[in-house]
């Protein structure tokens, strides 16, 4: 699935990558803090990091479907999908530990759930970059120092330099 000639879920990954890494890292100085502000954010944070990674698997789904089956971009894939779901259950339990209350402040059990979906996540983006910049997956055949525009074929535009 592309957008103006570039690949949207890659695009879709950055808002919920960062927006559940951040609130691990606000879980945490709440910790060390005291701060309830940085649960509350954990809290916000956690329901915004699902619902665009919700949104991101969508288009990964497509993509992945698309990958040619028996090879090792289709199986790479299947991991990096599958280990993104189960990021997200595990932000989905964090978040239920919290429900109801932004201003609660977490306990442990929400907190290692936040970690260890964090810590999924980094091998599952790792995951992701082999596929883009190893495999090739969802890069433009035309991919050069000198490439064309990459909505040029579109019949979009054209610029030249």
């Amino acid at each position: 699935m592309k957008l103006l000639g570039h690949p949207v879920h890659p695009m879709l990954i950055v808002f919920p990558l960062g927006l559940l890494a951040t609130a691990v890292i606000f879980d945490i100085l709440y910790v060390a803090t005291g701060n309830t502000d940085l649960a509350t954010f954990s809290y916000y944070g956690i329901i915004a990091g699902v619902v665009g990674g919700l949104l991101a698997a969508v288009f990964g789904l497509l993509d992945w479907t698309k990958i040619p089956k028996e090879t090792r971009a289709r199986r790479v894939g299947a991991i990096h999908g599958t280990g993104n779901v189960i990021v997200m259950l595990l932000f989905v339990l964090s978040l239920a530990s919290r429900w109801g209350d932004p201003a609660y402040l977490p306990s442990v059990l929400p907190m290692v759930l936040g970690l260890i979906g964090a810590l999924i996540a980094s091998f599952t983006a790792w995951l992701g970059g082999e596929l883009v910049y190893r495999l090739r997956v969802a890069v433009d055949d035309d991919a050069n120092l000198n490439a064309s525009n990459s909505i040029s074929r579109e019949g979009i535009a054209e610029v030249r330099t």
